[in-house]
Order: structure tokens, then sequence, then C-alpha cells
């Protein structure tokens, strides 16, 4: 799950950095994350993992991480898949 969630930072996330020279709990934003590329990063998660994100997690703080975006995901899946 992790490593798709990089992917898709990769591919949607404009970081001026490689996702893969990231620790998972680093905060994305003080990388370089704009709120349109959050925006476009959560669009291609709800896309890759057949979820919707509901307005209670339409905030900074379930973006700010790898680790953050992975629980939020295994919250909305039901998936306590930690992974790759």
């Amino acid at each position: 799950m992790k490593q798709k969630i990089r992917d898709i930072l990769a591919k949607h996330g404009g970081l001026p950095v490689p996702v893969d020279t990231l620790a998972d709990d680093a905060d994305l934003y003080a990388a370089g994350l704009s709120s349109f590329a959050s925006v476009q990063v959560m669009l291609g998660i709800e896309e890759a993992f057949d979820v919707e994100f509901p307005d209670n997690l339409l905030n900074r703080k379930s973006f700010q991480s790898i680790a953050a975006i992975t629980r939020a995901v295994e919250g909305l899946t039901g998936s306590a898949e930690a992974a790759e």
C-alpha cells in the first residue's frame, strides 16, 4: 500500500525531491506539496484504491505524510496492511 501511495505522490504530488528519498513520516508540505497537488494526490488515491475521502478527512493532517495517508486509506478500505 505504501509503495502505491508513493507512486501516486510521485505522479501527482509535484514534489521537488524524489518521493523514494522521503521517510514515511516526513512532512510532505515541508517537502513541497502544495494544496493543489494534495487534491490531485487525493483524487489519485481515490481512483487507485476505489475509495472516497469523507469531509472529516479532507484536511492538511490527512495528507501530512505518507504514514498519515496510509492510515487514512487503511481506515477507508478496512485494511490493516501496513505494507511495503
